[in-house]
């Protein structure tokens, strides 16, 4: 007879045996997703990271660097540094002012930044815990945190949420801005702006303590100072009066993949009768100066501060675009300003250096962005708001899920929501959930023209969660139920197909995770299988559930196509 020893048995729970998909994928996220993709820059927390060395250093080690202004971190990393010698950590200090030449020097010595840390109370040093995306990004993102933020929150997970706002503040106070992520090759840009509604999530699962509304206070200073110094600073501030994205660096961006660039490098490099190894070397270094290629890198690096990378809507022209979805986020943040200072502050506040902060002049701040977008992105014709072109004095026309920011911000009237959802859902909204952009907008792909995975058919949980809260904030709350129904279940049914596997992004015309345009879909594929799911993904999940039904619910968890659920007005059948 086999004789199965205690160390060799299995024990299996009936009720996760037989657990319904949606509540097994939920209970996951919820039990040990998060957990798992859970980081610190402290000295327990390094070795996870360290060891995804997106960047090879030429002397292989790791370099980890450290605000010049931030002594305590100085001294602790040092400390750290000196315990591990095996992990062969350099702590390098950053100079006062981070400029273009500073970076470029970096060449080979690219490393992680530091980010908070706090005192345990038991006399102990820990970094501010953050969420990473999954897979192969492993380090904290700029407008994925607000999107992780709004799941952890669903969740009950406070504690985090608030240590990733505090980690935003540290970037902002000690490298300028809320970084793209904290690696030094990201210090010359930023990421969409979500500081303030982040705040404002966080702080309403708070208790109204002394101690919460100073934490608002801190937060609202910083959000401020990044609004100044960043989206209405001389680089990004334009003469529309709107903003736009932009990067301070310039050339090839280092944390791209090898190989990314050949095709647009070749066409240079065969008009210098070079081989592609040999230009990418002379113009790397600067030996050769080709301003054609120098336009093409500022754009792309304005698209990738735009967290679109990439898209045909932004390539080649992002730096020349007044767009939809930034100045929606500017005019939020502005909107927050002035409701924070309003209803928390008596209607101002004074900052550290002693400026006046005022509702009333937030508050305009916000309405002359309104005017404004009305005058350069709205298409009456259309009943669209477009990006504009201001270097060509003209809208792009390119319709992309972006057109749905201004209903998630609030800059839409009423009126201009319903002719937004009618005109522009028919053209975005697919069998799985809505699709970055319009089929006819991205136009043809072929061998010279690549797929490119912020267009149509692929759909990405941002698009969806914000698009999701301004159809009920404009009181669509059928259209809302339907749209995350389909987004769920194209979730819940490759999740089932393969294993509990949550990616990025879906193919969402096919409602399928093949979706491998330029880098793949992380989270799809060894070895960057993300078995934690991956952030945002997970938070539109958790999100989403949110806003169904039980008898809704019941019909996913049966695996009940949207097709066989729903009438074309959005009520149930």
């Amino acid at each position: 007879m086999f004789n199965q020893t205690q160390a060799d048995a299995a024990v299996l729970e009936p009720e996760r045996l037989y657990e319904k998909p949606v509540h097994r994928f939920s209970r996951r996220i919820r039990e040990d997703f998060w957990t798992g993709l859970i980081r610190s820059i402290d000295g327990p927390g390094l070795p996870a990271i360290l060891r995804d060395d997106k960047v090879v250093t030429e002397d292989g080690g790791h370099y980890l660097y450290v605000p010049r202004d931030d002594e305590a971190a100085v001294s602790y990393f040092t400390q750290v540094a000196g315990d591990h010698p095996g992990w062969n950590l350099t702590v390098a200090v950053l100079p006062g002012r981070i400029t273009p030449e500073y970076l470029g020097g970096l060449k080979g010595k690219h490393g992680l930044l530091s980010l908070g840390l706090r005192n345990t109370g038991s006399g102990t040093t820990a970094g501010e815990p953050f969420v990473v995306p999954g897979g192969r990004f492993n380090e904290m993102y700029g407008w994925d945190s607000y999107f992780i933020l709004l799941g952890l929150l669903k969740d009950g997970k406070t504690d985090i949420a608030r240590s990733i706002v505090e980690n935003c503040v540290y970037e902002i106070r000690h490298y300028g801005s809320v970084l793209n992520a904290n690696r030094t090759y990201y210090l010359s840009r930023s990421h969409p702006p979500f500081l303030t509604s982040m705040a404002l999530a966080c702080f309403g699962r708070l208790p109204r303590t002394a101690e919460s509304k100073a934490w608002l206070a801190r937060v609202l200073e910083a959000a401020i100072a990044e609004y100044r110094t960043v989206w209405t600073g001389e680089e990004r501030l334009t003469g529309t009066g709107l903003s736009r994205y932009f990067d301070t660096g310039s050339g090839i961006p280092p944390e791209v993949e090898p190989g990314h660039f050949d095709r647009v490098l070749d066409r240079h490099a065969r008009r210098f009768g070079l081989s592609l190894v040999e230009f990418a070397l002379a113009y790397g270094s600067g030996d050769l100066r080709v301003p054609e290629l120098d336009a093409f890198f500022t754009h792309d690096r304005a698209m990738r501060e735009s967290g679109h990378d990439s898209t045909y809507r932004l390539l080649g022209c992002c730096a020349d675009l007044v767009t939809v979805d930034l100045n929606s986020l500017l005019y939020k943040t502005e909107s927050d300003i002035a409701s924070i200072l309003l209803s928390e502050f008596g209607g101002s506040i004074a900052s550290v250096d002693g400026t006046v902060e005022t509702a009333e002049a937030w508050h305009e701040k916000a309405e002359k962005r309104k005017v404004l977008m009305n005058r350069y992105l709205w298409n009456s014709a259309q009943g669209m708001f477009f990006d504009y072109d201001y270097a060509r004095e003209r809208q792009t026309r390119y319709l992309s899920a972006t057109v749905f920011y201004p209903l998630w911000a609030g800059v839409a009237t009423p009126e201009q929501a319903r002719r937004i959802l009618q005109g522009a859902l028919p053209l975005l909204e697919t069998a799985g959930g809505v699709a970055g952009s319009s089929l006819i907008s991205r136009g043809p792909v072929n061998r010279e023209r690549p797929q490119y995975q912020w267009d149509y058919p692929y759909g990405w949980a941002p698009h969806q969660m914000l698009l999701w809260q301004g159809l009920m904030d404009y009181g669509y709350d059928g259209v809302a139920r339907r749209l995350a129904y389909k987004w769920l279940f194209t979730i819940t049914a490759n999740a089932a197909r393969h294993n509990g596997l949550i990616p990025e992004k879906f193919d969402v015309e096919r409602r399928t995770l093949d979706a491998a345009a330029e880098y793949g879909n992380v989270g799809t594929a060894f070895p960057s299988a993300a078995h934690e799911g991956f952030g945002w993904t997970n938070a539109s999940y958790e999100a989403g559930l949110n806003l169904l039904s039980a008898d809704l619910v019941d019909a996913l968890n049966r695996l009940v196509p949207p097709e066989w659920v729903f009438l074309d007005d959005g009520k149930k059948q």
